[in-house]
């Protein structure tokens, strides 16, 4: 009999080869920042007058969130604890989704552009909304002709 050189069931294997280059390219950089897929996920944006960040973190105590600002860079950090059994409990988990333990997220922001005294942060519904005032000389104004 002939005999082939590729697996048994192809379109498994190139499922297989799908999966293992799309992990590849989400956990590696990207043009927006490293980070795609981590926990909390994130949402950046702004408007004319300030940077706009939502970390979508349900479940956590506000007070286990750290939030820090330094040199344009922001840095959203905590801890998640497990919702598990614990081991001595006579219990299985079949699966296991959510993620827990320490986190930490990392934003460059352009360090000429954001205000630091101007940053305030609210927990709330499990969303963390942080806004960042943008310095007044970054701020695009209208320029009148004469």
């Amino acid at each position: 009999m002939y005999r082939s050189i590729f697996p048994r069931d192809v379109f498994a294997e190139l499922d297989r080869l799908q999966r293992e280059m799309q992990q590849a390219i989400e956990t590696g950089p990207s043009i927006r920042g490293i980070g795609r897929g981590g926990f909390p996920a994130l949402n950046v944006g702004g408007t004319q007058q300030s940077v706009e960040l939502y970390a979508f973190a349900p479940g956590l105590d506000p007070a286990s969130i750290e939030v820090q600002l330094e040199r344009g860079v922001l840095t959203i950090s905590g801890e998640r604890a497990a919702d598990l059994p614990g081991e001595n409990q006579k219990a299985a988990v079949h699966i296991n989704e959510r993620f827990a333990g320490p986190f930490r997220r990392v934003v460059n922001l352009p360090e000429d552009d954001v205000n630091p005294s101007g940053v305030s942060a609210q927990y709330k519904d499990g969303v963390l909304h942080i806004s960042i005032k943008r310095r007044e000389s970054a701020q695009p104004r209208r320029i009148s002709i004469q």
